[in-house]
């Protein structure tokens, strides 16, 4: 391990991209008709009731579902499908911008990224998505050329951004990850300039302060309960039906639901497990983000004096929020890392921070010549764990192998003792072949 050696990354990532999107797909499909799946329950909230939170996309698969006379359930796995698929397709022509080595392939395939929703399939398809996309467009726009990109960057801000606090509200506590970006990209130096570029969010805070300050009522939620029943004979559940009880404005009745009935030993040993996992998983991008430097100066450098370490600390910061009021622990992990890979291979491509890659070497010179350690480790640690969804779920094992294992159990039968009898292959040889 005494230089960097470029990887032949993009190739492997596209198999890689696409193994992971077949598996996705196979699993929405065998997921959407189940009746207690959180992942299609937050996607049937709608405007049936009023104008409330999260019911942007229920209220499109709504109105497409009685257009084309579909199940909503399927314009909900189509909607899913697409929107994950787009992902991984953005996730591709992002990385593969990327002369790729040793140290970034750990960061990108730490799992609690990319493999992460596939692993663990209840977060699979859910609405950061669209919090993803909208991060990933902000890098595609500054990087077209003969663009006047500070206009569309505004643009995009002012009205994109809005629609998917529609999506997803909590959205908002990652409105610092773009604003990180946005500092350096349009290099803003001054205070008045940095009030200019706030002025932009300015749609999507009213939009995130009218559901903070008017929640869905009782009768409002009713209606809509009413709407999915009549027109769908589709029951209001889990994300649904916990959007009524579960409201920030009730704090107190918030952390009793979440905590109440849990020990402070439990509560310690979640603490622990989280820490364990955020410093395990977030290992690789640390140590990149520590042997880096900013090399542009801006309002964070000259006026708040702060270097890339601080300024990542202060963003894991603001995101603890959700860790206190929420109890998918897993997906806030997921949602950290995944702005914060996003982020931290911005500022490296558009040539604002630089890493030093000879003291990172330095600091594994342990491992010099020992390429197949490090491919043990690679492997034990991209594929061997992952996190669970819920706060109280243990570490999930061997996501290499059950991932695929389950992808075709779901779609041959594969491992059952029926398999022979109810495999695809053999029906389609006893109705053409015998």
């Amino acid at each position: 391990m005494n230089k960097i050696e470029i990887l032949n990354f993009n190739h492997y990532f596209k198999y890689y991209l696409i193994l992971l999107g077949f598996c996705a797909l196979t699993a929405l499909n065998y997921k959407y008709n189940i009746g207690n799946d959180s992942t299609i329950s937050e996607w049937i909230i709608n405007y049936q009731g009023g104008f409330i939170r999260r019911g942007l996309l229920g209220e499109i698969a709504f109105k497409l579902a009685l257009l084309f006379d579909l199940s909503l359930r399927k314009v909900i796995f189509y909607m899913q499908s697409i929107s994950y698929l787009f992902l991984l397709f953005l996730n591709f022509i992002f990385f593969t911008k990327f002369r790729q080595n040793i140290f970034t392939l750990f960061v990108i395939f730490t799992p609690i990224f990319i493999l992460y929703p596939v692993a663990e399939i209840e977060v699979l398809a859910r609405k950061e998505v669209f919090m993803y996309i909208f991060f990933l467009g902000l890098f595609f726009i500054s990087t077209v050329k003969d663009l006047k990109k500070n206009s569309f960057l505004n643009i995009y801000i002012i009205f994109i951004c809005p629609i998917v606090c529609l999506i997803y509200e909590q959205f908002i506590l990652f409105f610092p990850f773009i604003l990180v970006y946005l500092i350096f990209e349009k290099n803003i130096k001054d205070l008045i300039s940095f009030f200019r570029l706030l002025l932009n969010f300015i749609p999507s805070i009213l939009i995130v302060s009218y559901f903070l300050f008017k929640p869905i009522t009782y009768l409002q939620h009713e209606l809509m309960k009413k709407s999915l029943l009549e027109y769908f004979n589709e029951k209001c559940y889990m994300s649904c039906e916990l959007l009524f009880g579960n409201d920030i404005t009730k704090f107190s009745d918030l952390l009793l639901y979440i905590y109440g009935a849990s020990s402070f030993k439990e509560i310690s040993i979640w603490i622990f497990r989280y820490i364990i996992i955020f410093l395990i998983g977030f290992f690789p991008l640390l140590m990149m983000i520590f042997h880096s430097k900013i090399k542009k100066e801006t309002i964070l450098t000259n006026f708040y004096k702060l270097n890339l370490i601080s300024i990542f600390t202060i963003l894991f910061i603001l995101i603890l929020p959700l860790f206190i009021f929420g109890s998918d622990w897993g997906r806030w992990v997921g949602m950290m890392i995944s702005f914060s890979i996003y982020l931290y291979f911005f500022l490296i491509y558009k040539g604002h921070i630089s890493v030093n890659y000879k003291k990172l070497i330095k600091s594994f010179s342990f491992l010099k010549n020992k390429k197949k350690i490090i491919i043990f480790i690679f492997v034990i640690f991209s594929f061997g764990w992952n996190q669970k969804t819920s706060i109280s779920g243990d570490i999930a094992t061997n996501p290499l192998w059950k991932v695929p294992y389950n992808t075709l159990k779901k779609n041959f039968n594969f491992g059952s003792k029926r398999y022979f009898q109810d495999s695809p292959l053999i029906k389609w040889h006893k109705k053409y072949i015998e």
